[in-house]
Parts: C-alpha cells; sequence; structure tokens
C-alpha cells in the first residue's frame, strides 16, 4: 500500500466507514458504526430524530457560542435492496439511486447478509418515470442462492484501496463525507479548549434529500445553528481533485447563504495564513444538487464544502463502465482541519460578511473626497 501523510487514526475511520454497505433508506450498518463510534467519544451527546437522521452535539469551554456550526453529511450511497427471491436463483430488488440505465445490464452485485456477501449479476431491469425523467426502479439478478429481503446490494468492487494519495472505494460520496465528520468529532473531543458544534448524518439524500427535509421539518437541527454540507462532488475542469477542499457558493439549483460561505471562506483564509500547507478552493459546483439548497430553502443559513470526486456515482464516464469512486487524501485531510477550526469559532459568526463589508467601507473611505470633488470641478 502506498504511503500518505494522512493521520493513521484518521485513514483508518476513512477505511472503515468507505467498507460499509448502504442505499437509501437502508442505512443502518452506517448508523449503527457511527453511534458506537460516538458513544466510544468523551462528552459527546446524541439526538436520533423521528427520521432516523444523527445529531451529535460537542461542546468543551465556558464561553457560549451564540451560533455554532453544523457539519452534515448523508449516510447514503446509490444501491439495492432486496424485494424478493422470484425463483431459486434469482431476486427482485429495488433500486435507489442515479445511474443511467444503460450501466446496469450484466454488471456484477455483491449483497451483504448475515451469511456474508452473495455475488449476482444483473439480468434485467425495469425503468420508471418519475419527478418527470426515466429513472432505473427495479432489477432482476442473477444470485447463486437465496438472499433475504431487505439485503443491501452495492456495486461489486473492492474494499478500500489506498494508491499514491487517491483512496479508491465502492462508496465515497457521502461516506468519506461522514468520516471527515467523524475525524473531526474524534479530534475534537481529545482536545483542550473551548469549542462548540453539531454533527449531522442525514438518510436518502440520493433519492431527494429526503433526511434533510425531515430534519428540518422536525426541527432536528437547532434554529441558533448555521449549517455547512458536506459532500464529495463531481470533479470539475475548474475544480481539480488535489487541489484541496471546495467551499461552495452554490450548486445547480441554487447558491448558498452569502454570509455563511464568507464565514467559511474567513476560516480557510486564516488556515492558509497559519500553515503555508494548507489549501482549498471556493467554486460554483453545478455538476448537480446537493442538501444545502434543500436547507437554505427552509429557513436555515447555509453553505457547502466538498471534495472532487471521480466517478461520480461509480459511473466512468470516459471508457462507459462502472468503476469505484475515489477521492485525494489531502484534500480529505484538509477538510478535517477545516471542520475543526469551524467548531472551535475564532470569529462567531453572525449574519453578516464582516471582509465584504470592511472592504467596502474601506473603498468608501478613499473615495469619499473625490467623489465630492469631482462634483465642482471634473478630475
Amino acid at each position: 500500500m502506498a504511503t500518505t501523510k494522512t493521520p493513521t487514526s484518521h485513514l483508518s475511520i476513512l477505511n472503515d466507514v468507505l467498507s460499509l454497505p448502504t442505499a437509501p433508506f437502508a442505512e443502518h450498518v452506517v448508523i449503527d458504526f457511527i453511534e458506537r463510534f460516538c458513544a466510544a467519544r468523551p462528552g459527546v451527546t446524541l439526538n436520533r430524530d423521528a427520521a432516523g437522521n444523527l445529531l451529535f452535539h460537542l461542546r468543551r469551554g465556558r464561553r457560549r457560542i451564540a451560533r455554532p456550526v453544523c457539519i452534515t453529511a448523508h449516510m447514503d450511497h446509490p444501491g439495492f435492496v432486496v424485494d424478493r427471491m422470484i425463483a431459486k436463483q434469482r431476486l427482485r430488488a429495488h433500486w435507489r439511486g442515479g445511474v443511467p440505465k444503460e450501466y446496469f445490464k450484466g454488471s456484477r452485485v455483491r449483497f451483504y447478509t448475515d451469511d456474508g456477501l452473495i455475488n449476482g449479476s444483473i439480468r434485467s431491469i425495469k425503468t420508471v418515470v418519475k419527478l418527470g425523467r426515466e429513472r432505473v426502479d427495479t432489477a432482476t439478478i442473477d444470485v447463486p442462492k437465496t438472499v433475504p429481503t431487505g439485503s443491501i446490494g452495492m456495486w461489486d468492487f473492492p474494499d478500500p484501496r489506498v494508491r499514491g494519495q487517491r483512496i479508491y472505494a465502492r462508496a465515497c460520496d457521502d461516506l468519506a463525507g461522514a468520516a471527515a465528520m467523524l475525524c473531526a468529532l474524534d479530534t475534537l473531543s481529545r482536545t483542550r479548549g473551548s469549542y462548540d458544534a453539531y454533527f449531522l448524518f442525514t438518510r436518502a439524500e440520493e433519492v431527494g434529500f429526503i433526511g434533510a427535509i425531515a430534519a428540518c421539518r422536525l426541527k432536528t437541527i437547532p434554529k441558533k445553528c448555521y449549517i455547512v454540507a458536506m459532500e464529495t462532488s463531481s470533479e470539475l475542469p475548474h475544480a481539480r481533485m488535489g487541489d484541496g477542499p471546495i467551499l461552495r457558493v452554490g450548486d445547480r439549483a441554487s447558491a448558498f447563504t452569502p454570509a455563511v460561505t464568507a464565514h467559511c471562506h474567513r476560516i480557510a483564509r486564516e488556515l492558509e495564513a497559519s500553515n503555508g500547507s494548507f489549501r482549498y478552493q471556493r467554486k460554483l459546483m453545478d455538476g448537480g444538487t446537493c442538501e444545502s439548497s434543500a436547507y437554505c430553502t427552509l429557513g436555515y443559513e447555509a453553505t457547502g464544502l466538498c471534495v472532487a470526486l471521480g466517478n461520480y456515482h461509480n459511473v466512468n464516464a470516459a471508457k462507459k463502465t462502472l468503476g469505484p469512486e475515489y477521492i485525494d487524501l489531502t484534500d480529505f485531510d484538509h477538510v478535517v482541519r477545516w471542520f475543526i477550526e469551524l467548531a472551535k469559532a475564532p470569529h462567531a459568526y453572525n449574519g453578516r460578511d464582516e471582509a465584504l463589508r470592511d472592504q467596502i467601507n474601506t473603498l468608501e473611505r478613499t473615495y469619499r473626497s473625490l467623489l465630492r470633488q469631482s462634483l465642482r470641478s471634473p478630475c
């Protein structure tokens, strides 16, 4: 295995999370892992809402922060859930998530059962028109033996592997985001000083932010929080893997709360100034829509962070085949550091873009006299 600068503990957490099976509405294995992980960290409190989302709170120090951060990520990835066996060696499975239909037939799937892995091959698919688009709805899959109803199925790729500065896995979206949050939470739980942060893990993002919407409706997220939604987002020509994690000013659907974006940008600039190795990007990531748009629409102040992702939703478009997803480990390390600094809140978020306001005030002072003088005699 190639060596990286990623702390051993962080790489272990990332590897463990990327190895977990998950699918929309079938995140129970990830939920169990996260609950056990956080229960072993001192000072962490848990609220599990009626929709199954997990909200952890970690606070230390006497200084109360009026507007603490709530960092979020989703626990699902496009995948299969077994409906039932329809013949001795054939099953029907629900498909949940966004992958073009041409990538299914003949592709290999692995199902996770209490008795171990069972491999299968897709025989046929059925599509439906949903929300105005044709989508894969169910698949008929050949298997060597019975697979229990409710079993999770994922594309048949190996467990996580590190190659150079990249890690390849069956699902980085958004398990890598969840892992980054756990790394930050683990570090904070062992850190002295003052901090205040919430960590929300949501369900069923891949079918339309269902867990995030429920968290807003149920008021799971304290209204005092500002939200930073973490994603792994498809690499774009102007947002390259390895150039640092990305502060998202918006997605395909909307622009995010400018003041929250500015606050995160200020923290990043200070990280960069204090440590020359820290790198980040600030981009419009309009390849898709993320939970930040849902949070903003439903009344929260929110922005987004992401790391660039290769083979988004396991689609290798260049080769017209399926493949493991992958991210850059340095991008991952730096987003963890960003989370930690947001939790420490060296500058309290107050709902204003202080840097832009200061810049405007400076411009006004610099040119005020010239503006007035030019009315009397053009300069």
